[in-house]
């Protein structure tokens, strides 16, 4: 479980294959800023760009570890399979951890494609087109994860071809984690609320399948 605060900014640093097929995933070895793996051990959970990855090895040096990624997840998101690209880390939530953000699962439910980013005063504009499947769960207010990153969703436009929402960004956020690296046409994992999403299972529950006459 995690709060969508960023607590550090990583970087992939190489890329090995686990197999010989598309079958396979990969292993990741990924740079810590100094000092950010002096608590973290073996099996620690670990986001990276929002998704839940186990530590698998950690260097003598404590300044990389190892994660092994699946096909299956590297196929639902972006950014993990880039060497050289620089990625939000957050470390799991503990008990006594202030919930700075909001309730986050590190399991990426869509990849949205940015529209757009600019800056607005002192503030950065940024507006991403989610998929279809995903419109229904973004509201005036609510609450998403963007790489891994907490934001409030500040205006929502339903499309033909998805869901376009917007959300402003202060300084703060743009510097100390990768948001500030977007660029129009760049991808974006995303999560939808949680409180969200059983909202959606509640009030479907016990309807007729969609393909029912």
């Amino acid at each position: 479980m995690f709060t969508g605060i960023i607590t550090g900014v990583g970087r992939i640093a190489a890329l090995d294959d686990l197999g010989s097929s598309s079958n396979h995933g990969k292993r990741l070895h990924i740079q810590a800023p100094p000092g950010y793996l002096d608590d973290v051990g073996l099996g620690d959970s670990i986001a990276l760009n929002g998704a839940c990855m186990t530590v698998t090895a950690i260097d003598a040096s404590r300044t990389r570890f190892n994660v092994d990624i699946s096909a299956e997840s590297l196929a639902r998101t972006g950014g993990l399979a880039d060497v050289g690209r620089r990625i939000n880390l957050e470390k799991a939530l503990r008990a006594s951890d202030r919930l700075g953000g909001h309730i986050v699962s590190g399991h990426v439910d869509g990849i949205g494609h940015v529209t757009r980013f600019e800056r607005v005063g002192e503030s950065w504009l940024l507006c991403i087109l989610a998929p279809l499947e995903l419109a229904r769960f973004f509201a005036y207010k609510g609450s998403v994860a963007v790489n891994g990153v907490s934001l409030t969703v500040n205006r929502v436009e339903d499309l033909d071809d998805g869901c376009e929402f917007s959300i402003n960004l202060i300084p703060h956020t743009v510097e100390h984690t990768t948001l500030g690296d977007l660029q129009a046409g760049s991808t974006v994992n995303l999560e939808i609320d949680t409180v969200a999403r059983y909202v959606e299972r509640m009030l479907g529950a016990g309807q007729p399948p969609k393909d029912t006459p």
